[in-house]
Order: C-alpha cells, then structure tokens, then sequence
C-alpha cells in the first residue's frame, strides 16, 4: 500500500491539469515535399506561457523542434498569437521521414503541475490532391483548377484529360506549360500545376482528371447559364396638363337672327296657340261664377229670414213662402 502512495505522488507532475486543454486536429494528411501549417488551440490563462512543438509519442521522449522563445530553426516555425489563443507551427518541405507523432504543448514550469499538451498524427504520403474537387464557372468565363503532387513527380509530365477519353489528355511536355484557345496549363515543378479552363461552355460541364506520372485525380466542373441581362422598360411622359381656351359666345347680331328665323317661327305659333286656350279656359270658369253666385246669395238669406222665427210651427203659416224660379229669379 505504501508503494502504490508513493508512485501516485511520482506521477502527479506529470497529469494534466484538465484534459483536452490543449487542441488540435489528430490527424493531418500531406503530399511530400509540400508545407503543413497546424493551429495548436490554448486557455486564456497560457496567453503568457512559453509554447513549443515536439516530435514524440510521449512527452519524456520527445524530441522539441521549435519553442516560442527560440525561433532559430529554419524547417519548422513556429508563431504564437495571445489575442486569438493559438499558436501555429509550420513545417516545410516535408519527406516522408517526417511521419509520426507529434505535441502542441504549453510549458506551466511548475513542478507539481505538468505541462498542458496535446497530440497529432502527420501523414507524409505520395500521390495528388486537389484544392478543390469542384469547381464552377458561368458560360463564357473561366475558371481555375490546382493539381498539387508530391516530391518525387515534379520532374514528371503533367496532364489534363476529360474522364474517360484518354484522347482528349493535354500535357505539359518538357517546358511544363501547354496552352490554345480553351486550355492553359502551368507546372511550376514545386509541387503544384494550375489548369485555367477559357471561354467556358455549357458542353465543358464533367469530370476530369490532373495527372502526374502514374497518379491522378478527379476533379468535377459545372458550368452554369449566362445570366440575362434585366431588359429595361421605359414609358412614355405622361401629357402634360394644358388648359383649354373656349372661344367667347358670338353676338346675336341681325344676320344670325334671320338665319336662325326658320326654327324659331314653329315655337312662337305653339307658344301663342297655348296662350290662347288657356286665357279661354280661365274666361269660362270666370264667367261660371259670375253666373252662380247671386243664387247662392238668395239661399243664404231665405236661411237668414227662417232663423228670425224660432217659434212654434204654426208661426209658419203666417210667413210668406217664396219660390225662386232659376231662369227666371222672380220671387212668389
């Protein structure tokens, strides 16, 4: 029991304090001969802390190939960046020697507290890549595509050929760079051919291949319609508002009178016609009452003469009786 305490307390310097302080991708893929540049992530608190760069499976045996604090190598560099808490380290041209492990690590130099660290798996392969499997570009313009290959086939012959037509394969030759009216290729024996595809048309779309000796690789091009241009629609100005002039009405002078003489002579006998048969309706209802009204003056005092005798009925033999005849008005 005793011994198991005493090699924990050994291992303590070397347990991080919290894990996956450190971060990074585990593994990266290169061609030979080509740079890598890997991001190595940290806590605010290691802004100030010394970073370094190791190559090891683990951190007793492992071999420091750059430090913050000493930027002397010429292969790898290293560049440390507090504001966005990550430190970069680059490593150039690589061989496949270069293959293995390694550690982003940031130094506590605290003997209790090991330093806070990280691990990541390099990959130096041959063979191509692209930057970008699919590329697209519009009908009529161009686009670019960059084959990159490894060491050992930059003094190999480059080619560009549509998938599946050996045919119709473009290449470099001996001064690695082709070029016509479509296709411009550009070998810049360094790790890295660039195809500038012209005058693009929509039979280009497909796949195709980059090539270096026995190695290629696919790459997809879309090209896509011209897009029309807007057709602009113009109006025509509204009419500008204008005021209209009337002529002054023409003077009824002795000439336009008689001219007009024609319609007016119809109105002028209908309107005397129409004046005569109502002066003769107004003269017969006039001549009417004249007629009627000294007989109605009669009756009312015949009235007047039996409301002077209110007495018994044989009163009334005594009074006179009158009879009016109506032709002749005379009184019995």
């Amino acid at each position: 029991m005793l011994q198991l305490c005493i090699l924990t307390l050994g291992l303590l310097p070397w347990i991080p304090a919290s894990l996956c302080v450190v971060k990074t991708e585990e593994e990266f893929k290169v061609l030979e001969g080509l740079s890598l540049t890997i991001p190595c992530h940290y806590e605010p608190q290691y802004a100030s802390h010394v970073k370094y760069w190791c190559q090891g499976r683990t951190k007793e045996f492992c071999t420091t190939l750059a430090r913050t604090d000493d930027t002397s190598s010429d292969k790898v560099s290293i560049f440390d960046d507090p504001a966005q808490q990550v430190f970069t380290v680059t490593m150039k041209n690589l061989k496949e020697g270069d293959s293995g492990w390694y550690i982003c690590g940031v130094e506590i130099g605290d003997m209790w507290k090991a330093d806070d660290i990280t691990f990541t798996n390099i990959k130096v392969i041959h063979g191509m890549s692209v930057l970008h499997s699919s590329v697209s570009g519009e009908e009529g313009s161009s686009v670019t595509v960059e084959c990159l290959y490894s060491e050992r086939y930059r003094e190999s012959e480059k080619k560009w050929c549509r998938s599946g037509d050996w045919s119709s394969c473009l290449l470099t030759g001996s001064e690695g760079s082709y070029e016509d009216t479509s296709v411009a290729i550009s070998d810049d024996r360094t790790g890295a051919f660039t195809i500038t595809l012209k005058k693009l048309q929509m039979r280009d779309t497909g796949w195709y291949l980059c090539s270096a000796g026995q190695q290629q690789i696919a790459v997809h091009v879309q090209v896509t319609p011209q897009a029309t241009t807007a057709v602009s629609m113009t109006f025509p100005p509204a009419p500008q508002q204008s005021v209209v002039y009337l002529p002054p009405p023409k003077a009824i002078t002795k000439d336009s009178w008689s001219s007009d003489g024609h319609m007016l002579e119809p109105i002028l006998v209908c309107s005397s016609l129409m004046l005569l048969v109502g002066l003769a309706i107004l003269g017969r209802k006039l001549w009417k009452l004249h007629k009627v009204d000294p007989v109605l003056r009669q009756v009312k005092d015949i009235k007047a003469r039996f409301n002077e005798y209110p007495g018994d009925v044989g009163d009334l033999q005594s009074a006179t009786v009158v009879f009016i005849n109506k032709d002749s008005q005379d009184v019995y």
